[in-house]
């Protein structure tokens, strides 16, 4: 099987209006910058995203929120985008707004093939409403399913034409995880090696996971927020 892509329209050159992708990443860190570019490019409309957040509003998946592409919002963290905010308030966005740990496990479990856990997080809260309930010793849990997505689209700092991966400090976050968890795992990646020059015991993820790779290019690597001390 070839798994080896030559650019992002390339690798995404099946997903559909209407999916389910999942799209690691944390803040802007370790995001599929080119992916999502070319998602853009492509225009495909009523995606349901699951992503840790949603980007800020000229970069990431901000950029597909500006062009109406994004039907509905699975996230943890949302606070920086103002045109998430609008389309929110306004009801042209379905958001669904879930404990970060929550989120998490949900890619976790699609990555193992368990349907569903029991949780305590937002036991008695809005997160909780209309789903099941149980209690074990003595403590309330909620039932959370398993995501079902379509595609995960993950970004790694190097990769073989194999498929195996390995992330570069904190901007590993959700990529591992939601890259076990798609029916079609794309990964773009800063470097792409020959077999053989990633170590076995240095493998993040391996490749009977990843089904398409490619080498990305031009990244920005934006930070989302930066503070500074003022002089004195």
């Amino acid at each position: 099987m070839n798994k080896l892509f030559n650019n992002a329209d390339e690798a995404i050159f099946d997903i559909k209006d209407n999916q389910t992708l999942m799209l690691g990443g944390f803040g802007l860190c370790g995001i599929p910058e080119n992916s999502i570019d070319a998602l853009v490019r492509k225009n495909v409309k009523g995606l349901t995203c699951i992503s840790n957040n949603a980007g800020v509003d000229d970069f990431g998946i901000g950029l597909m929120l500006q062009k109406k592409q994004v039907y509905k919002m699975i996230s943890s963290y949302v606070g920086e985008n103002a045109e998430f905010e609008r389309q929110l308030l306004s009801g042209e966005l379905e958001v669904d707004l879930i404990p970060q740990g929550t989120l998490a496990e949900r890619c976790r479990a699609a990555g193992a093939g368990i349907p569903a856990f029991f949780t305590p997080a937002g036991v008695g809260t809005e997160v909780a409403e209309g789903k099941e309930t149980r209690e074990f010793n003595g403590k309330t849990y909620i039932m959370e399913y398993a995501f079902d997505a379509d595609f995960a689209i993950v970004k790694a700092w190097k990769g073989d034409r194999y498929g195996n991966l390995i992330f570069k400090d904190t901007a590993r976050n959700f990529n591992p995880m939601m890259a076990m968890a798609g029916k079609i795992t794309i990964a773009e990646v800063e470097e792409l090696v020959e077999l053989g020059e990633i170590k076995a015991n240095e493998i993040d993820v391996p490749g009977i996971f990843v089904h398409r790779i490619f080498q990305g290019k031009n990244y920005e690597k934006r930070i989302e927020q930066r503070t500074v001390r003022t002089k004195k």
